[in-house]
């Protein structure tokens, strides 16, 4: 593996350290694309003013979106919106999953 030259930034950093669960990655790997795309699509959209476009761009957003909160419901944490709307109500959340027990059988002795 190459290493990068520079360390990850800070924003980087703490989403890889809320991101650890594999499944909850890939989830996020394909969810982050299409809710990107359906964003880039509004300028689209506000040119042609075309309803198909729209609910295109609105599928991609939502269903995309949908994708990366499964992949924190598998997890067991909350999104980052949620977290940042949970702040602000002061009540509790969830930023990085605790660690899972092995099943009984499973753990390896090195």
């Amino acid at each position: 593996m190459i290493c990068p030259p520079h360390p990850p930034a800070k924003l980087v950093q703490g989403w890889m350290a809320r991101h650890q669960d594999p499944t909850s990655f890939v989830l996020h790997m394909i969810g982050i694309p299409p809710t990107i795309l359906g964003i880039l699509m509004i300028p689209i959209y506000t040119y042609l003013f075309s309803l198909p476009v729209f609910l295109f761009s609105l599928v991609l957003f939502v269903g995309g979106y949908m994708i990366q909160f499964l992949g924190h419901a598998l997890e067991g944490t909350d999104p980052g919106e949620v977290i940042l709307l949970k702040r602000k109500l002061g009540w509790s959340y969830v930023d990085v999953a605790p660690p899972r027990k092995s099943r009984p059988g499973t753990a390896r002795s090195v």
